[in-house]
């Protein structure tokens, strides 16, 4: 099953948050659904895929980490999904944007040190997008951040 990251985005946030274990079992769901054979190492591979382009991101809500949709998504829903809240034993979470964002931007911190002592060129300006969109999504400065892997 192929889905496009703000699907995966649109999932998450019919929920306001699903943890991987969750999602991983939607799109399981979703599989099934379209008469598709669920792939789970597939699944899985989708899910980093979408954590590490930050369309979803992992924040941590009451004692558990959740997938949320993150600055760089366009939540989208896909085909079956309208049935997934009557499928999955999942309540809706309501994860508050600013803890998300301050999530992003220590993740940005902790990447963009890596990126810099690596010198990943594409990485750092894969990276200063998701900064330009987070300053949007959330109105937090990462100027500061931008500077250092625009330097790389």
């Amino acid at each position: 099953m192929s889905l496009l990251a703000d699907e995966l985005a649109g999932v998450v946030d019919l929920f306001g948050g699903l943890t991987r274990e969750e999602l991983h079992h939607a799109l399981e769901e979703l599989a099934f659904k379209r008469g598709e054979e669920p792939d789970s190492d597939a699944v899985a591979a989708a899910i980093e895929e979408t954590v590490e382009s930050y369309h979803i991101v992992p924040v941590d809500h009451e004692g558990e980490t959740l997938l949320v949709a993150g600055p760089v998504a366009f939540p989208t829903l896909p085909e079956h999904a309208e049935d997934l809240p009557h499928i999955l034993d999942v309540e809706e979470r309501t994860v508050e944007r600013e803890a998300v964002a301050a999530a992003v931007r220590e993740r940005l911190e902790v990447e963009t040190e890596a990126v810099a002592a690596g010198a990943n060129s594409d990485r750092a300006d894969a990276l200063v997008d998701v900064c330009y969109d987070l300053e949007t999504w959330a109105a937090v400065d990462t100027s500061g951040l931008r500077a250092r892997l625009d330097a790389v």
